[in-house]
């Protein structure tokens, strides 16, 4: 394995609802399915897509989503695919806890074998990313 590196730079993103909300129960929480669509900028340069599974509940700042999504583009200058998985909560008590992974062994031509982590902050709207990861040598 190469040493870790990291690629930072910043997205944007496009989320289109898919379909009508579920049906939900009296008292029960919506659930929600959109695609998504990115341009990444910075060392990480491409386009993603993907699907999101959201529940927000009545409670102001209560939420969670699942999505995953396809990268393709470059990474350093490395060339190829890879899939992330998400998870995310957020608790008006608790604040945030969001889990952004590279799926293993999803890694195509130059990035095969990727592995790491994808972290995300939104400042004044703008969407900024960190990729930490490894590849084999």
């Amino acid at each position: 394995m190469t040493p870790p590196q990291r690629a930072v730079g910043t997205f944007t993103v496009q989320m289109k609802p898919q379909g009508s909300p579920a049906e939900v129960a009296v008292g029960g929480t919506p659930l929600g399915r959109l695609s998504l669509d990115k341009i990444f900028s910075g060392e990480m340069a491409g386009t993603s897509q993907g699907e999101m599974l959201t529940a927000v509940t009545p409670t102001a700042g209560a939420a969670g989503y699942v999505a995953i999504e396809r990268f393709t583009g470059t990474v350093h200058g490395r060339q190829g695919s890879f899939v992330m998985q998400h998870s995310g909560t957020m608790s008006p008590r608790g604040g945030q806890q969001l889990s952004i992974t590279v799926v293993p062994e999803s890694g195509t031509d130059a990035l095969r074998g990727i592995e790491g982590r994808f972290l995300l902050t939104i400042d004044d709207g703008q969407h900024r990313y960190a990729l930490e990861y490894t590849l084999p040598a």
